[in-house]
């Protein structure tokens, strides 16, 4: 998943990085992302800034000398060897901090100097982080997010009003008559409308609890009650389309440290960006051709809950699939998407430490898989580093 600009091929001009003047190190240190000093030849860190232990979560002293590569997953660590020494600018590129959580980064590098020996400057900028301190982004995107829940929203709403309405009708029809309803039936029927109240009712507070701007809050939170809660609103909206839902979840899933709402947000996005790619495959279909499917699938991966959204939609190509997660990066038509539904749900499992990948499917179509650590796993992971 990574899109790799190339550096021109004649020799940069050389200039050295002074760090033991104090000025200079106050510059350095103040710089807002992470910043590296690399040793060309061997890629070992020779300096980093204040901003590089913030992001990374390692002390200065633990950073040093040790291999940049190290910052890597180890499947990519010799790809990018030869490729920091010799590109100017590595996009979208994951990198893992102390605590096992993936960032997804740019990486830009120049040749440089330091105490005598050839290096190069490597800076980092985490791409979700920036979006992320732009809460109004989020708030954007979760209003987007609702006006695709109207349809559903609408439906659900609708059953219990058609049943409310019924049973109010029938009892307002024997009033007008004049006639008694048997004590059994009446009270059958103000407790069917009394649950509908309360169905309805919940959906309201659920919609308004969904809408309000609010900071992170994990709890324990179980995946299934949430994907549950998600498909309700969206099963019939989908089946309309010719689209169905299979659920495959797995039972007695131990809980996972979350945010109820922003997980509902990530799953919502999933099923929009699945069923947007299903309808851009079926305007392309001539004659009648098969039901199209989403499956959500849920399983206990070791310490892991995994969540797997996957359809049989166009599929991802791989110079899309190079940028999907970049904010504003949208390959809908005008009006259709904004851009930052994935991203914004790519930086949301992050916050629950936890991780998201595409992967395509053989026989067409993508799958979204995000893993999120069960609860209490985290804490554990942190007390250990610590000690």
């Amino acid at each position: 998943m990574t899109s790799r600009g190339a550096r021109d091929d004649r020799d940069d001009v050389l200039s050295t990085l002074d760090l033991s003047d104090e000025n200079c190190r106050f510059l350095f240190n103040t710089i807002p992302i992470p910043v590296f000093v690399l040793d060309r030849r061997n890629l070992k860190i020779l300096e980093c800034n204040e901003s590089a232990e913030e992001v990374y979560g390692y002390r200065r002293a633990e950073l040093l000398m040790t291999s940049f590569l190290n910052l890597f997953e180890e499947s990519e660590q010799q790809n990018l060897a030869l490729e920091l020494r010799t590109s100017g600018m590595l996009s979208h590129i994951s990198q893992v901090t102390r605590e096992g959580r993936s960032i997804l980064v740019n990486l830009r590098t120049s040749r440089s100097h330091y105490n005598e020996r050839p290096a190069l400057l490597v800076t980092a900028s985490d791409i979700i982080s920036i979006l992320m301190v732009k809460p109004q982004l989020i708030q954007a995107s979760k209003m987007a997010t609702l006006g695709e829940m109207t349809a559903g929203i609408a439906h659900e709403l609708n059953q219990p009003l058609s049943v409310i309405k019924t049973a109010s009708s029938f009892l307002l029809t024997r009033a007008e008559r004049g006639e008694a309803v048997q004590p059994g039936l009446l009270r059958a029927m103000i407790q069917e409308i009394d649950g509908h109240v309360d169905r309805a009712s919940g959906m309201v507070h659920h919609i308004r609890d969904f809408a309000r701007k609010s900071e992170i809050a994990l709890e324990p939170v179980r995946v299934n009650e949430v994907i549950g809660s998600v498909l309700d609103i969206f099963s019939q909206q989908l089946s309309l389309r010719q689209i169905e839902v299979v659920r495959e979840l797995a039972p007695d899933l131990p809980a996972v440290q979350a945010d109820p709402n922003r997980l509902e947000q990530v799953l919502i996005n999933l099923l929009i960006n699945a069923r947007d790619a299903i309808e851009e495959k079926q305007e392309r279909q001539t004659g009648v051709e098969p039901r199209e499917r989403i499956v959500v699938r849920t399983s206990l991966d070791r310490d892991h809950v995994r969540i797997e959204v996957r359809d049989s939609g166009i599929g991802i190509s791989e110079e899309v699939k190079g940028r999907i997660f970049e904010p504003f990066f949208t390959t809908k038509r005008a009006g259709k998407g904004t851009g930052l539904g994935l991203p914004i749900s790519y930086g949301i499992v992050q916050d629950f430490r936890g991780h998201m990948e595409l992967e395509s499917v053989p026989d067409g179509g993508a799958s979204f898989i995000v893993q999120i650590p069960v609860s209490g796993t985290v804490h554990a992971r942190q007390d250990s580093d610590r000690r």
